[in-house]
């Protein structure tokens, strides 16, 4: 998938009125996510990605543990939009990378805990439990 298609799912799937929006929808969530994986996995997925998107996940430091919910956190506040907002945003640009790189689903859960499983099996519009 070329980048402006990714962006432009992400702008479809999350209603977002421009590219630019999608971009950092995009940026918020994947940096967040790449927090959280192991390095192995973060070059496993940058390998598949356009180098654009690629590039997000090159944006960390260290990977971290913490569960989803703080992951929706950490996403609403990188795009400076309330949790809401950012969550559904989140769950979007996940539901495209699950389009993006399908052969890397099964590699990139098995990094997560459990719950973070239900992420992406619920697509952007399934209902989802994150209380702690």
């Amino acid at each position: 998938m070329k980048y402006k298609d990714f962006l432009g799912h992400v702008q479809n799937r999350a209603r977002l009125a421009t590219l630019e929006e999608a971009a950092g929808a995009t940026r918020a969530t994947l940096q967040s996510l790449g927090e959280r994986i192991p390095d192995e996995e973060v070059r496993h997925l940058q390998a598949q990605l356009p180098v654009e998107i690629a590039y997000y996940l090159d944006q960390v430091e260290k990977t971290e543990r913490f569960g989803v919910k703080d992951f929706f956190v950490r996403v609403s506040e990188r795009e400076n939009e309330g949790l809401l907002a950012g969550t559904y945003h989140a769950r979007a640009v996940i539901d495209v990378l699950k389009e993006a790189v399908p052969d890397e689903l099964d590699d990139l859960l098995a990094t997560l805990p459990d719950d973070w499983r239900q992420l992406f099996e619920t697509g952007s519009e399934g209902e989802m439990d994150i209380d702690d």
